[in-house]
């Protein structure tokens, strides 16, 4: 039955796909014997991409899973590319996430199929999500073939614009992609990381500052303006951009600011060597009194830190206490190569710290304290016992504990670091016993009040049953001896009795070598050593024989009676060695010291020669060449220069110019202020006078008493401004209603009773805003109210000069003067006789100004010109069964409330029979949108048509708001969307005022490009025309030449909107748009560039 049902279960097996584990293991529970492993028809995968072919969002969901898991486990995938690549395109976002991991991974090695799928990634680039949007990058930029690296720029510039923090920061790691694959795109590329390096977003400046350290790390221009934003956003960024961001200025300090320590190192120059030549010197003449003085008149100016150093300093002083290890290591490697010794001495509590990490975080921050230590030894003495060696170290960790405990040695601690020494030496570990018996001798040189007791000490160590330990003595003590040789006769002596017993290739040399160094001590030990070696000279490894080479040779010089026959015999078996360096040093010492003939130049000075005194070697660190790297790199580890690796600039002798660094700090949108709230100091003659006869001196009192009003309205509480508002605008409508018709004093009081319920309106949903934009709100609709009545003074009352007339008419308020819906009312002249949509302009009228001034600046503007509004189809005469609707935008303000869009619709009725009850039906809006409602047309007569007003709030989106128009029998689905020069509205300010809110939205929310006009388009009119025709904005006031200026906000968010074309006379122009928003500026400026371009 067993076998039976195992054929069974083959059986079934073989009816479907084996599933996949990434490895064509089978699963649990299926028979491995099983012959489908031995089908020839067995495909890889293929439930995998039966699933991913599946029409069910929950198995591709499974097998996209299932993919990245094996994917994460290091298995091989690449099969599956095609099946998920066409799941790209699927609605589900947790598979198109998942999807997206996966051609992350495989789209470098599949890069064919990728660049088929590319316009999707394009397409995705799109996506309302933001996730889809970078991951979409994330691929597009990982197919890396040089092709497409136009694609990727495009790709790159619009995601820097993006809205989300997280795509902008995606793109920052696409910008060393493409530079790899594209070098000559470079300058492209530092565009757009300019404009990263002036995002304010903590998520974006770590991402900014690598691709600028890959890119051009040398444009250290780009860091000056973010210099000090970068170290406030410090302590809010990401870990790992802490450690680039960290590393980049401390280079950037290096090269910006002067040393610190330069002082220092001047007072430890001029010191004398010796104290015996300061003594000296208090006994010198007069004279020498008066050079010191001399020097004292001449000593540099004490060092002040500047205050930007400080700042680096200061911001990263937290960072000490972050989890992450690798903070604190540049952190420290900060203080130790930019702050002043003082200060350094803070970082050592928190490197300590790191050392109870993993041992590959030991080794780093150890070697790294192992270089800081040979400089600044007070720094790591209290946490001396940090050090020791543990008995569960790594040998490699033991080695660096070791290195650093040698370094910290002084005259105080001394003891307890020997005391500690002597247990290491007994380790089993023969590499650390060693070093440790190096150390010991690195102690002996440099502290010579010990050298004695580690001599004894080494000398005991002769006799440790380990040969290691023994070889490492002798070697120790040999260079112990150079500095002190004629003090220490017997330790020779013994070390020669030992030399039959220590095998040790290196140690038995350094015997040799000592006792023909100092064979004069020991005349009669030293040749029994040579004959002792001319026995086993055979048997000697090739150090040793040369060495036995060199003691015959000396002996021979001091004591040639007693060695010469040994010396010759040496020489002899030298001669027929098989190393041929033996063979040719015994050859160079026999014509020296036995010549044949006559004695030539050298051999008379073969004394000086062989026994010169040596100097004495100087046990130093390993790490003492390691500080010429930057500490916490991979060059400093290896100590050479790996790949990549930026040297550490020189401090320079005089500072930059510390100017460069000084940026505008930008401050919150705090203040709208309306160009009517600047007429405060000289007052200009009134345009209405309370008389006819009235003089100008009289009309010039009124104005200054209308203003000192104004002050106190500012100045005082909220309920006296209103109260204040409230009589200048009952003052005002009294003097002028003295010239209106009894018939339009009831229209305007009508209009005025609905713009205080806007008023009111906009009051209330703005309360939770600050109180600086509620007050500019106010003051702006207090302004529109004053100029609703203003519209149509009598002909017979105007002033003689039409020109002026304008001017005036024009000071008097910001916006389009108020009127009917579609057209002014009928009677006196309008505007620039013009249409609703003629823009006004905001002339420049200063504060200190006089007439002349305000001639000069209007001659620089374009008197309003008329723009014909543009109709829209919004429902077509067949779909709409006769009825047809077309809308446009009347650019003025709406009855509804000032943040909605005023449009006019235009119904016509096409058909035999009249059409009853037209209105809206259901609205389809997204959140933030409101629509108004026209009001119901009752009925609509065959071939006729009327007009109503609604008015749309599309919450500063090009969104389409969608809605029904209804009549009795039918409902049509229709949708508005507006151009976004249609969701603005003109801001008047003065130039210098434009100039210093275009400073503040510089960077991430500026917008260039550059223009090509026609020639005979390059003229103030057609410039002006062109940006009208696309946007709703005014033009301000400019001083230069070819320079166009236009202002405007947003009607929902009043978020200012600053277009500047700069025009050359041969057509070549440049456009900036600024504006907080991102996509707002960028969509302005496409459809300005081409209207100017047209």
């Amino acid at each position: 039955m067993a076998g039976n049902g195992g054929f069974q279960a083959s059986g079934g097996y073989n009816d479907r796909p084996p599933s996949s584990t990434g490895s064509g293991e089978p699963d649990v529970g299926v028979d491995p014997a099983s012959s489908s492993f031995f089908n020839n028809e067995f495909k890889r995968h293929e439930d995998l991409k039966m699933m991913l072919d599946s029409n069910k969002d929950s198995q591709k969901l499974d097998a996209m899973k299932r993919i990245v898991g094996m994917v994460a486990k290091g298995k091989d995938a690449s099969d599956l590319f095609p099946a998920v690549v066409k799941n790209v395109v699927c609605k589900n976002l947790e598979v198109k996430k998942l999807v997206y991991v996966y051609l992350t991974r495989y789209a470098e090695e599949q890069q064919d199929l990728a660049l088929l799928s590319i316009s999707t990634f394009q397409r995705a680039l799109k996506d309302p999500n933001q996730l889809i949007r970078a991951s979409a990058l994330r691929v597009l930029s990982s197919i890396r073939v040089q092709m497409i690296a136009p694609i990727m720029m495009l790709s790159i510039k619009e995601a820097v614009m993006d809205m989300s923090p997280y795509v902008r920061k995606t793109a920052a790691h696409a910008i060393p992609k493409v530079y790899s694959i594209d070098p000559e795109q470079k300058d492209q590329l530092v565009e757009v990381i300019e404009k990263l390096l002036a995002d304010k977003t903590t998520l974006v400046a770590g991402s900014a500052i690598q691709a600028f350290e890959e890119v051009c790390p040398e444009r250290s221009d780009l860091i000056h303006k973010n210099y000090r934003k970068l170290c406030n956003l410090l302590v809010d960024v990401e870990e790992w951009g802490q450690v680039v961001i960290i590393n980049m200025l401390t280079r950037y300090v290096r090269s910006q600011f002067i040393n610190p320590n330069a002082d220092n190192v001047g007072d430890e120059v001029d010191k004398p060597f010796y104290e015996s030549e300061k003594d000296s010197n208090d006994d010198d003449d007069d004279d020498d009194d008066d050079k010191e003085e001399a020097k004292a008149k001449t000593k540099p100016k004490q060092y002040v830190m500047d205050s930007d150093h400080r700042l680096i300093l200061r911001q990263c002083k937290p960072l000490l206490n972050s989890r992450n290890a690798a903070v604190v290591m540049a952190v420290a490697q900060l203080y130790h190569h930019c702050a002043p010794k003082s200060e350094v001495s803070t970082v050592a509590r928190s490197l300590i710290r790191l050392l109870r990490s993993h041992s590959e975080v030991q080794y780093v921050v150890l070697s790294n304290i192992a270089t800081m230590s040979l400089k600044q030894k007070g720094m790591f003495e209290p946490f001396l016992k940090s050090f020791y060696v543990r008995s569960n170290d790594a040998t490699h960790i033991k080695l660096l504990k070791l290195e650093i405990l040698t370094s910290l040695a002084t005259e105080t601690n001394i003891a307890t670091i020997l005391r500690e020494l002597q247990t290491y030496v007994t380790s089993s570990d023969k590499e650390f016993a060693a070093a440790t018996i190096q150390a010991i001798g690195r102690c002996a040189s440099n502290i010579s009040e010990v050298t004695d007791t580690c001599l004894n000490g080494l000398v005991l160590l002769m006799s440790n049953r380990d040969e290691s330990v023994v070889a490492e003595s002798v070697v120790v003590i040999k260079k112990l001896l150079q500095m002190q040789s004629s003090t220490h006769k017997d330790i020779i002596i013994h070390m020669a009795r030992m030399v039959d017993n220590i095998t040790v290739p290196m140690a038995r040399a350094s015997i040799l070598w000592l006792i023909g160094e100092y064979s004069e001590r020991v005349p009669k030990i030293a040749p029994d050593v040579l004959r002792k070696m001319a026995k086993t000279f055979i048997q000697e490894e090739d150090i040793v024989k040369l060495q036995i080479l060199n003691l015959g040779a000396k002996l021979m010089i001091t004591n040639s009676k007693q060695t010469k026959l040994l010396c010759q015999y040496v020489f002899n078996l030298a001669k027929y060695d098989q190393n041929y360096d033996i063979r040719d040093r015994s050859r160079f010492l026999r014509a020296l010291v036995l010549p044949t003939g006559e004695k030539g130049q050298l051999a008379k000075h073969a004394k000086k020669i062989f026994l010169s005194t040596k100097p004495a070697p100087v046990l130093e660190s390993k790490f003492k060449d390691r500080d010429q790297y930057q500490l916490g790199t991979l060059s400093h580890i290896i100590n050479m220069g790996a790949t990549g690796y930026q040297q550490l600039p020189e401090w320079p002798e005089v500072a930059p110019d510390p100017s460069v660094r000084n940026v505008e700090v930008v401050m919150p949108w705090s203040e709208k202020t309306p160009l009517t709230k600047k007429q405060k100091q000289k007052p200009e003659k009134s345009f209405y006078s309370s008389t006819e006869s009235s003089s100008p001196e009289d009309s010039s009192d009124d104005e200054d008493s209308d203003d000192e009003s104004e002050d106190e309205e500012t100045d005082s509480d909220d309920e006296k401004s209103e109260d204040s508002e409230e009589d200048s605008e009952s003052s005002d409508d009294t003097d002028i209603e003295k010239y209106k018709p009894k018939k339009e004093e009831k229209v305007e009081k009508k209009k005025e009773v609905v713009v205080a319920e806007s008023e009111s309106e906009e009051d209330s949903s703005e309360e939770e805003d600050s109180s600086d934009d509620e007050s500019s709100t106010e003051s702006e609709v207090e302004v529109k109210k004053k100029k609703s009545p203003v519209k149509k003074p009598p002909a017979k009352k105007a002033p003689k000069k039409p020109s002026q007339d304008l001017d005036l008419l024009l000071d008097f308020g910001d916006d389009v003067p108020s009127g009917g819906p579609v057209g002014g009312a009928g009677g006196g002249p309008t505007i620039g006789a013009g249409d609703l949509l003629t823009p006004l302009s905001a002339l420049n009228i200063d504060n200190t100004s006089s007439a002349t001034n305000t001639a000069s600046a209007s001659s620089q503007m374009f008197a309003p010109v008329q723009v014909q509004s543009k109709s829209r189809e919004l429902l077509n005469k067949m779909a709409g069964d006769g009825l047809s609707v077309t809308y446009k935008f009347t650019r003025t303000i709406s009855i509804f409330s000032p943040k909605m869009v005023s449009i006019e619709l235009s119904f016509t009725n096409g058909s035999d029979k009249t059409l009853s009850g037209i209105k809206i039906g259901q609205k389809k809006i997204q959140s933030g949108m409101e629509i108004h409602d026209f009001p119901e047309i009752a009925a609509l007569a065959p071939k006729n048509s009327t007009t109503v007003l609604m008015a749309i709030n599309f919450n500063d989106t090009t969104q389409p708001a969608g809605f029904e128009i209804c009549t009795e029998e039918k409902k049509f689905n229709v949708s508005i969307s507006a151009p976004v020069g249609e969701l603005l509205q003109p801001y008047n300010i003065h130039e210098k005022e434009f100039i210093k809110e275009q400073g503040k939205l510089s960077g991430m929310n500026e917008n260039t490009a550059k223009v090509k006009i026609e020639e005979d388009k390059t003229d103030m009119k057609s410039v002006v025309t062109a940006v009208y025709r696309v946007a709703n904005v005014v033009q301000v006031p400019s001083s230069e030449d070819g320079t166009y200026r236009f202002a405007a906000q947003t009607m929902a968010s009043n978020i200012p909107v600053l277009t500047t074309v700069s025009v050359k006379d041969d057509g070549t122009g440049k456009l900036t748009v600024n504006c907080e928003k991102m996509v707002i500026g960028t969509m302005l400026m496409k459809d300005v560039k081409g209207s100017l371009e047209s």
